[in-house]
């Protein structure tokens, strides 16, 4: 798997973007949101990515942030939502936009993206209800204050792993203190999940 791409921006073409590494260039599919975030051709980049294998092609496709690829992630795990889908509701929806559409059930703010009908909303909705919330922001303690989305993201990837499910592991982020190193942050949430058995 191809998780990181750091070179030099020799092209952009939306929502293509060729990035030269070590004189390998890498065609990468980029929603909008993190397009117009590009620096300059022949500027450096750094893009978190996800690479899709199909019999007939492999296909990259690069975020500006790591929250930005944990929801495409969430995305094309839904039935029916394929990877071009999921770009294009990232190229209409920031993450926090589609975190509140979420949270607040508003189909109409999806429906707005191209290729996304009622019933496609709906499904989004329904299917991403419970997976948003520490996957995306990031767990929050009593404070409020936030674990940064990477953390949360790596903490949880790192529990999915071990064969806890999206609802434990989600719990268990939720009670850890803002700004918990991931390692840390692992530890703690192992020693919550076993007392929780």
């Amino acid at each position: 798997m191809i998780g990181r791409i750091t070179g030099l921006l020799l092209e952009k073409h939306p929502p293509l973007v060729l990035v030269d590494v070590q004189g390998v260039g890498y065609e990468i599919d980029v929603p909008m949101s993190t397009f117009y975030q590009l620096p300059a051709i022949g500027a450096q980049v750094i893009l978190h990515t996800h690479l899709v294998v199909r019999e007939d092609i492999h296909l990259l496709f690069g975020f500006g942030t790591e929250a930005e690829r944990q929801a495409f992630r969430q995305l094309v795990k839904i039935s029916g939502v394929g990877a071009r889908t999921a770009l294009a509701v990232l190229s209409g929806l920031s993450v926090v936009d589609l975190h509140q559409a979420v949270a607040a059930q508003d189909s109409v703010r999806l429906i707005k993206t191209p290729g996304i009908g009622k019933k496609t909303a709906e499904r989004l909705l329904l299917e991403l209800r419970d997976k948003l919330d520490s996957g995306m922001t990031g767990g929050t303690d009593a404070t409020g204050i936030t674990l940064s989305s990477a953390s949360a993201s790596d903490i949880l990837n790192a529990l999915l792993s071990l064969g806890y499910n999206d609802r434990e592991a989600n719990w268990a982020i939720k009670q850890l203190p803002a700004g918990a190193a991931v390692s840390d942050g692992i530890r703690q949430a192992l020693k919550l999940l076993s007392k929780e058995k």
